[in-house]
């Protein structure tokens, strides 16, 4: 793997970064072919976020695979997918440290949800959607929980402790991604201007120096960082984002991406490459197709 420890932006990565944060918003006619679930009569057009419930769905390494998709949220185990509650347009979606899921977007049709849904809670892992707050006035197409509470950025990056009152944060540039710590609450923001990093529940913001922008990015623990390049390499750093290790080659275009430690101490990644579903133990070198 190559040792990347300075910042080089990559010629037209700006405009590579703003493909990646707008994807989500593709009409199905602009999307790959959809990918058939379990449920009758639905597929699956756009994966907005990947990730495992390592709370309440199994423990490290084993917990389920969750796809927050344009049609809903989804299951995936051995390769079959299970849609879980109601059509919800899940354009943010994140899972808090007590195993809550958090999520945004938009209601599908025959929903009793407001449009947007502003914040919406599940305590049933997906079968059943509450509103907390912001219905009707907020779209968190990036969003993020963690020790001290939620973070979403709806054309403004708002802070909750409760998710039910906000406060607005200044941050310097628009994120595309953010990501909290699990144990430290360090928040990171992928931007068009490099990711930011804020170790005071986003009063201040620093730059952190990454080998090139990245457009997701992920905590797997307290240390362990990985990040989509808008090369298509997978970054991983080991030491909170000091020094970065990439891909040997590109894994493709990727558009959702989640990291966990396993049982066994492994880093796993999960990602959506180019419209398929992939898992990676070693840093992207060799990936495993899930879907």
């Amino acid at each position: 793997m190559n040792l990347l420890t300075r910042r080089s932006l990559v010629l037209g990565g700006l405009g590579l970064l703003g493909t990646g944060a707008l994807a989500a918003c593709a009409s199905p006619a602009q999307t790959p072919a959809p990918a058939e679930a379990s449920s009758p009569g639905t597929a699956i057009t756009h994966v907005h976020a990947i990730t495992r419930d390592t709370v309440t769905g199994g423990g490290a390494g084993a917990g389920t695979i969750l796809l927050a998709t344009h049609e809903g949220l989804f299951h995936l185990q051995d390769g079959e997918l299970t849609q879980m509650g109601p059509v919800v347009d899940l354009m943010g979606f994140t899972v808090t440290p007590e195993g809550r899921y958090l999520a945004s977007g938009h209601p599908g049709p025959g929903t009793d949800l407001p449009e947007p849904v502003g914040l919406i809670e599940s305590t049933d892992q997906g079968q059943t959607w509450q509103v907390l707050s912001r219905g009707g006035e907020s779209d968190f197409h990036a969003l993020a929980a963690g020790p001290t509470g939620v973070l979403g950025f709806d054309g403004q990056l708002r802070a909750s402790s409760n998710g039910r009152t906000w406060d607005i944060l200044e941050i310097p540039s628009a994120p595309a991604a953010l990501a909290i710590n699990p144990d430290t609450g360090i928040i990171l923001a992928t931007t068009q201007d490099g990711v930011l990093r804020s170790t005071d529940n986003g009063a201040t913001w620093n730059t952190l120096d990454t080998p090139q922008l990245i457009s997701l990015i992920a905590w797997a623990d307290e240390n362990t960082i990985v990040g989509a390049g808008i090369d298509g390499h997978l970054l991983t750093s080991t030491d909170a984002g000091d020094t970065w290790t990439a891909s040997d080659q590109p894994v493709g275009e990727i558009t959702a991406l989640g990291a966990s430690i396993t049982a066994d101490g492994e880093i796993e990644v999960l990602m959506v490459a180019d419209s398929t579903v992939l898992r990676s133990t070693d840093g992207g070198n060799t990936t495993e197709q899930l879907l």
